[in-house]
């Protein structure tokens, strides 16, 4: 906190009169500090109690301050405080500061504002507990999630470690601004963030991590929070939280009430609910009605009436699922947790009997009239808006030219190691699912789910498409017979937005330190691409090994394909817009 550089000194005798004059007074006068730059006739109306200490001050250079009530504070240069309803209390603001016709802000000397508050995301029953602090990532943020005993075990003393490193400063940083707030009871407003028309908050931070000038944490009108963080996101418009970490580039507004959730970098959400929800990076929830519960998501876009369960009324709210990314849901679509639905899939009706579908990515899933699933394998690689996802994702990245240290690391490839493996190993299920003879109903049944012949012998075709079509665009000549080709394919997973070697996850939760594991997942981003390439290098059986030119026909096909979707697509909408037209 930069104060002024002029020493801070008991008030002259003249000063003190000057300052009664002008409506001042105090318990203590001997407590009052200013400086030789404090401009006395733009102190008005102000009641003095405890350790107060006042800066450069000068109406004339746009600063005052007046119509309030200080008490143990020190205020920076040139800071503005007016009509303040009820006190300030117990902090350092910072200069440039503004606050004005704000009814209350006061910290408690020990608040932590936040920093260590738990967030009870996907069991609500406090057992998967997330420890939220300034800096969490999403994906340390998950490992504590689906990890509880790692960390309780090995994380926590860690954890605990970090936190005494983060003890806030209360304080209402440099250039921030507070104005026409309700009451602000141990929330810690950082360096030029805008708190603007909110109506309670308490035991938070509002924090900037932008370079100068560029700040894009913001808390608006209506917003009632209370244990909460806030880095880099907005909240406004009403938006109601409890005991949640609102992370970069992060939105919520427009009414959105979320309680014991975490929102990562550029999620979305309006108008609707989350509870106990894991919302990794570019989670999109826009209409009234939509309920996300006790879900993991990332790369998802909820329809309007969205709706999952994890109360079985036996147990309590212990039920939980994943929507892995990429997953849309359809208008009204419900679904009873746990689930598990595979990448880039599109939920349709209602699901009620707990689906599998992590192994058959980019399916259709239908929920039939008794609430079974119907599993369409496959359909979505058909999909022109597939390619236009995953162009539009890093254009909408709200952390982009604000130099901010980016915590959540992200890799936009729909076709990527993970959805690629799932693929491969589908391809061999569907071979067996097809040489067993179907139902009486003409469905053929596996763990749960229904298949048609024809959706199955259809998806073999699909898949097959889309793993040459990667391999198209990552193959080198050598790719089949590099280095590793004797070696073990590695197994990848996805750490909320992240696909990493299951072998440097390990090593993250090893780590003897928080940092350390950030590093961790810091090279894993860097050296992806690598680590993709020696996957493929010995991935693929020999069934998947072709010359550059079959590869190539393979990868024209699936362009020729979702190029026909697309010509469809706009023939279908220029006939609307002619059916539409005056």
């Amino acid at each position: 906190m930069s104060d002024t550089s002029l020493r801070r000194r008991p008030l002259e005798w003249w000063e003190r009169r000057k300052l009664e004059s002008n409506g001042c007074r105090a318990l203590d006068w001997s407590a009052i500090r200013l400086c030789d730059a404090t401009d006395i006739s733009s102190v008005r109306n102000v009641e003095f109690a405890g350790a107060v200490s006042l800066g450069a001050v000068s109406e004339s250079a746009g600063s005052v301050i007046e119509n309030a009530r200080l008490e143990n504070c020190v205020v920076g240069d040139n800071a503005t405080i007016r009509n303040i309803g009820i006190h300030i209390r117990n902090c350092v603001i910072g200069k440039d500061a503004r606050i004005l016709n704000t009814s209350l802000i006061e910290f408690e000397p020990e608040a932590m504002c936040g920093v260590g508050a738990e967030v009870d995301v996907l069991d609500e029953t406090g057992s998967r507990a997330v420890t939220i602090y300034p800096g969490l990532s999403a994906q340390a943020a998950l490992l504590m999630a689906r990890e509880p005993k790692w960390r309780e075990r090995h994380l926590q003393p860690l954890l605990e470690e970090h936190l005494e490193s983060l003890a806030p400063r209360h304080v209402i940083g440099d250039g921030a601004v507070v104005e026409s707030c309700g009451t602000l009871r141990n929330v810690c407003v950082g360096r030029e963030v805008r708190v603007t028309g909110a109506r309670s908050l308490a035991n938070g931070m509002i924090i900037n991590n932008a370079a100068p000038g560029r700040c894009l944490t913001f808390v608006g009108s209506g917003v009632d929070a209370e244990n909460f963080i806030i880095e880099d996101g907005v909240a406004d418009s009403g938006a109601i939280i409890r005991n949640c970490y609102i992370g970069q580039g992060a939105v919520l507004e427009k009414g959105f009430t979320a309680h014991d959730s975490l929102f990562f970098a550029n999620c979305s959400l309006e108008n609707g609910e989350a509870c106990a929800l894991f919302a990794g990076p570019y989670t999109v929830s826009m209409h009234k009605s939509s309920l996300l519960i006790g879900c993991q998501t990332s790369f998802m876009n909820a329809g309007s009436g969205t709706n999952q369960s994890n109360h079985m009324y036996k147990l309590g709210p212990v039920h939980w699922g994943i929507l892995e990314r990429g997953v849309k849901t359809s208008s009204a679509s419900y679904l009873m947790l746990g689930a598990k639905i595979g990448a880039f899939s599109l939920l349709m009706g209602q699901h009620k009997t707990h689906p599998d579908s992590s192994q058959f990515p980019f399916s259709y899933l239908f929920g039939d009239e008794k609430g079974a699933t119907v599993v369409v394998p496959g359909v979505m690689l058909r999909s022109c808006g597939l390619l236009r996802d995953e162009q539009k994702w890093p254009t909408r990245d709200r952390r982009l030219k604000r130099k901010l240290p980016m915590r959540d690391r992200i890799v936009f490839d729909v076709l990527n190691p993970l959805t690629v493996d799932k693929m491969l190993s589908a391809s061999e299920v569907i071979e067996k699912l097809l040489a067993r003879p179907a139902d009486d109903d003409r469905y053929i049944r596996y763990r749960g789910m229904k298949f048609t012949r024809a959706s199955l012998e259809r998806a073999r075709h699909l898949y097959e498409l889309a793993i040459y079509k990667y391999l198209s665009e990552r193959l080198q000549s050598d790719a089949f017979h590099g280095d590793d080709s004797d070696a073990a394919p590695a197994e990848w997973v996805d750490i909320a937005g992240l696909p990493m070697r299951r072998e440097d996850l390990r090593r993250a939760m090893e780590a003897k330190s928080i940092a350390e594991m950030e590093k961790i997942f810091d090279e894993a981003q860097e050296n992806y691409k690598e680590y993709e390439r020696r996957w493929i290098s010995v991935r693929f059986p020999a069934r998947w090994h072709r010359t550059a030119e079959v590869i190539a026909d393979y990868a024209r096909e699936f362009d020729h394909m979702v190029e026909e979707d697309r010509a469809r697509y706009l023939d279908d909408l220029a006939a609307q817009n002619e059916m539409l037209a005056l």
